[in-house]
């Protein structure tokens, strides 16, 4: 299928774009009152992200609502650990959960990473649906949890803002830490492909948690499971976004991806001066600036393309918008990048 606006894709690869392409982290929900209604009808977070008809519903939202330049499934990191054995809780007002954590060998043992695409099956679903109703107008992004933030999440079980459990295993059992990012490496690879071959075309491996590491621990615990990914995953463009992780720039423009993702910590001719024009950029906003008023959010948005440049660059925020955000200070800063 010919997709009608392809600047995205144009920019990851890193050809001649008229203008950056502009979507937003967490677009898909959040802030749109459209979006609720369907979360309303679905009855929770967890029945709406299992729900093909409705999960593509919440994606195509922000593209008929925000004008945006591509969708991005809605779904959840989390499915890949509820994949291979390990369920989780998503409780409204508290966050993620588990029931059960990794402690041992014998529990990574237990997981299992076969038939991923199977247990999956909803949200290759959902990607197909999706893109037959978005019948080529803008391209559709797949994604994923990097492996050091869903391992965050088994060993730890719950949110938080240091993740003293999980930095504390890969101290004490550095072993067991290995074995575990290698399973989820491996079934993110899987899953990816399987998101690729149901229609995503270009994916994006979100690393939420780098900012908790120091550079030697990422060095060694996150950076060579994020190659092992972008390695792997060549049919599509591949974004990684590490948040927070400014001290690994050197060791993030290593990876063989397309596109690496800047929070709104880093300074945009900071991170060009590093990645030169191997990389296209994305980003970078920061999500507080859009509680703003108009004035205020067209004249940072433009000192921000202005910073990045012309080519090379995907229009974002440093993170995903914030869930009290007006819609219509979103579609403001959507539209001045467009009339760049």
């Amino acid at each position: 299928m010919i997709i009608q606006n392809d600047l995205l894709l144009r920019a990851a690869r890193g050809e001649k774009i008229e203008r950056p392409p502009v979507w937003v982290m967490r677009q898909a929900g959040r802030v749109l009152p459209e979006y609720r209604a369907t979360r309303k009808i679905a009855g929770s977070f967890k029945s709406l992200v299992t729900n093909p008809e409705l999960a593509c519903e919440v994606t195509i939202q922000p593209v008929d609502l925000l004008g945006v330049d591509a969708a991005i499934i809605f779904s959840d990191i989390l499915v890949i650990p509820e994949a291979l054995g390990l369920p989780y809780n998503m409780d409204e007002g508290k966050g993620p959960s588990f029931d059960r954590v990794i402690r041992t060998a014998g529990d990574v043992e237990a997981l299992s990473s076969d038939n991923i695409g199977e247990k999956l099956e909803y949200v290759t679903k959902a990607i197909s649906l999706t893109k037959a109703a978005l019948s080529g107008r803008v391209p559709l992004i797949g994604f994923a949890g990097a492996p050091w933030t869903i391992f965050c999440y088994m060993t730890e079980g719950k949110g938080s803002k240091e993740f003293a459990v999980s930095r504390r295993m890969l101290i004490e059992n550095p072993e067991l830490a290995h074995a575990l990012l290698s399973k989820i490496t491996d079934a993110t690879i899987s899953y990816l492909k399987t998101q690729i071959a149901a229609g995503a075309d270009l994916v994006q491996v979100f690393d939420s948690w780098a900012g908790v590491l120091n550079p030697k621990l990422y060095a060694e615990f996150a950076i060579p499971y994020l190659k092992k990914i972008c390695e792997n995953i060549d049919e599509v463009p591949v974004t990684v976004f590490a948040k927070g992780a400014w001290y690994a720039f050197h060791d993030l423009v290593t990876l063989p991806c397309a596109t690496l993702g800047l929070d709104w910590h880093i300074d945009p001719r900071w991170a060009r001066g590093i990645a030169g024009d191997r990389y296209t950029l994305q980003g970078n906003l920061d999500p507080a600036m859009l509680y703003g008023s108009f004035d205020q959010i067209k004249k940072e948005t433009r000192e921000m393309l202005r910073n990045f440049g012309t080519q090379r660059h995907i229009a974002n925020l440093g993170h995903g918008v914030y869930p009290d955000t007006n819609p219509d200070n979103l579609k403001c800063f959507i539209e001045t990048v467009q009339s760049s």
